[in-house]
């Protein structure tokens, strides 16, 4: 593991830093773009006082924060592979460069010691679980892991509610940022409520302080910020999408792994480009409050 100077300064100051993933970039967004999201996703950790620390495999090392030519490669070739924790080990041992995943980005900041991570929207239980077993690591990973997650929830392609069921039985808590609704990442609302509300950064460094006190350390924290209602993809439109992209998923034979960005690229090309467009919002406006949360929870740190 090599940690970059700037995150490991901060880190040993006692400064705040935000974890980000690199899977986004990598994959979830299109290139040359994904580089530019990239750096405006550190840009907005750094306005708010914080240490950016964007992870990947480069080169067979696992790297916790990149120089700019080490985001650039990530963000623009096209041999980077996409590794969930599993594929971590073999990652490394083959030499390869790899994007990490929500799991494995979260698995291995806290490894080093981070304990605040921004993304865009969670993994979760993909629709017609009960016949496919498919759900995504990140479920399991964060019921593993001591870190904060800031997303805006879940993608409103998988199975929302059986998500939220899923990460009650495994002891994730979730909170709503301002919000008493869960978002479906386009959407400020996907139609769940969240069990509980937090109106301040404080309110999130609190339940941090508490999970650890009550020695519930190892399992994480997930804050949904969601989208406001005037930047949200328009919900009717979401809904037309969605129904006709899941058809051509079922129709094409889509299955696995491949649904979801099947499914995300119909997204991208039936809407004009505006469900790409609220992705790149919530991803900054997650890692601005990521940064946030970070700067109080060392700041509090700072005076126990």
């Amino acid at each position: 593991m090599i940690v970059h100077p700037e995150v490991a300064d901060a880190l040993r100051d006692g400064r705040g830093v935000v974890a980000l993933e690199s899977t986004l970039i990598a994959h979830g967004l299109p290139a040359p773009g994904s580089l530019r999201v990239a750096r405006e996703a550190e840009a907005a950790v750094r306005e708010s006082g914080a240490v950016p620390a964007t992870i990947a495999v480069v080169g067979g090392a696992v790297r916790i924060g990149l120089d700019d030519d080490a985001l650039e490669a990530i963000a623009l070739r096209d041999d980077v592979i996409k590794a969930g924790v599993r594929d971590l080990a073999p990652a490394v041992a083959r030499g390869i460069d790899a994007a990490t995943t929500v799991a494995s980005t979260a698995f291995l900041a806290a490894r080093a010691g981070i304990g605040v991570f921004a993304t865009g929207g969670l993994g979760g239980v993909h629709r017609g679980a009960r016949e496919t077993w498919d759900e995504s690591a990140d479920l399991t990973t964060l019921a593993q892991t001591g870190i904060v997650v800031v997303c805006a929830g879940v993608k409103s392609i998988l199975d929302v509610p059986a998500t939220l069921e899923r990460l009650e039985t495994l002891n994730v808590t979730v909170v709503g940022y301002r919000t008493g609704a869960f978002p479906g990442f386009y959407l400020a609302d996907s139609g769940c409520p969240v069990p509980w509300r937090v109106e301040a950064v404080e309110d999130v460094v609190a339940l941090m302080r508490a999970r650890d006190e009550l020695g519930l350390g190892g399992r994480a924290i997930l804050v949904a910020n969601p989208l406001p209602d005037d930047q949200q993809l328009d919900p009717a439109l979401h809904d037309r999408v969605l129904r006709e992209a899941l058809d051509a998923a079922a129709a094409a034979g889509v299955t696995g792994r491949d649904v979801t960005p099947f499914l995300l690229d119909r997204f991208h090309s039936a809407t004009g480009g505006a469900s790409l467009e609220a992705n790149i919002r919530l991803v900054l406006r997650n890692a601005g409050l990521a940064g946030r949360i970070a700067v109080v929870a060392a700041m509090a740190a700072a005076r126990s």
